[in-house]
């Protein structure tokens, strides 16, 4: 198998911690051919799409300490055509580059990505969660999304509670994200001015969302592999920062699926696996659901860490099987044209 992470540059990683890192060591150690790119390094050959790619070469001994890998990895940069590959694996980071998109819809057809192009450009921001709540529906915390000020001021002064959640709609690794309070509305209208309007007078989307009581112990990640849970952990925010993401100050520690938690996950993975969202990290406070993270979920390092397991084992497994899925697929397929070719 051959595949291709879309992610960030080789001098980027992070070599203890990057969940990048660890899914290609797992594909090294398989003696699959890995090679890595970033969207500005994708190109147009001759009319076939092309990347110049980050070549991983292949080991005799594959060391089992990601640090020693990423260490004695041997690179070389190559351009390659994308529809050589089987697996596409999108790992960029936030926000989503609309133009990569328009680049990989070439090689759709020929090589499974993951996640699937149609699934990331419906779910890349904070939006998508609200597609899991409805009048009928606890799944998600009451959330407001706008840009009008006005209105959000009257949101906050209308909501029974003291404290809200605001956040940019397309921010990642807990940028920008801040609790307000009922007590401190002078400064509020500030806030708004500084998160919705640009100095060239356009103006931002921002999410307004009902405060989780218990939020500031943290949240749960929880990594969905193909509709399933496959790991979870407690992120814990660090003693100044109300903020649970690891990027921000967090730590994190073991946690075992609730009841409440197994059923949002039995609730919302059909629906991931229907819009081709295979390999996911979803945040959830309170039993409820906080974000769908889709580009670049985080975490199999530090779950990894705690619970001793190998998580990124699973994800490969799951990848090889959907290739030999396609493979087995188009074997059929041309031995049924040959029988009509030779009739």
């Amino acid at each position: 198998m051959n595949i291709c992470f879309l992610m960030y540059p080789w001098e980027e990683i992070d070599p203890e911690n990057d969940t990048s890192l660890t899914l290609i060591h797992e594909c090294v150690k398989r003696n699959h051919g890995v090679a890595l790119c970033t969207p500005a390094n994708l190109t147009i050959r001759n009319s076939v799409t092309n990347a110049f790619c980050t070549v991983v070469g292949r080991m005799a001994k594959v060391p089992g300490n990601l640090k020693s890998f990423y260490k004695q990895a041997k690179i070389r940069e190559e351009m390659l055509p994308l529809a050589g590959f089987d697996v596409i694996f999108m790992r960029a980071n936030p926000p989503l580059d609309p133009l990569m998109l328009n680049f990989l819809d070439s090689v759709k057809d020929d090589v499974f990505i993951v996640n699937s192009l149609q699934g990331l450009r419906e779910a890349n921001n904070k939006l998508y969660t609200a597609a899991f709540g409805d009048s009928h529906s606890n799944i998600i915390p009451a959330t407001h999304v706008s840009k009008n000020k006005n209105y959000l001021v009257r949101q906050i002064k209308e909501s029974k509670a003291d404290k809200m959640i605001l956040k940019p709609l397309n921010g990642f690794g807990g940028s920008g994200v801040i609790l307000i309070e009922k007590s401190a509305m002078s400064n509020i209208k500030s806030l708004l001015d500084f998160y919705v309007t640009n100095s060239d007078g356009t103006s931002n989307y921002v999410i307004l969302q009902e405060y989780i009581e218990g939020a500031d112990q943290g949240d749960i990640r929880i990594l969905i592999l193909n509709g399933e849970p496959i790991g979870a952990m407690r992120r814990i925010p660090g003693s100044d920062d109300h903020r649970s993401n690891v990027s921000a100050g967090g730590s994190v520690a073991k946690h075992s699926l609730t009841k409440q938690e197994k059923a949002l996950c039995k609730q919302i993975g059909p629906k991931l696996v229907k819009d081709g969202l295979f390999f996911v990290g979803i945040d959830v406070i309170g039993g409820k659901l906080v974000e769908v993270n889709v580009m670049s979920p985080g975490g199999i390092t530090y779950m990894n860490k705690v619970y001793k397991t190998k998580i990124q084992s699973k994800v490969i497994d799951f990848i090889e099987s959907k290739v030999m899925d396609k493979l087995k697929a188009f074997d059929r397929r041309s031995r049924l044209r040959n029988e009509v070719e030779n009739a």
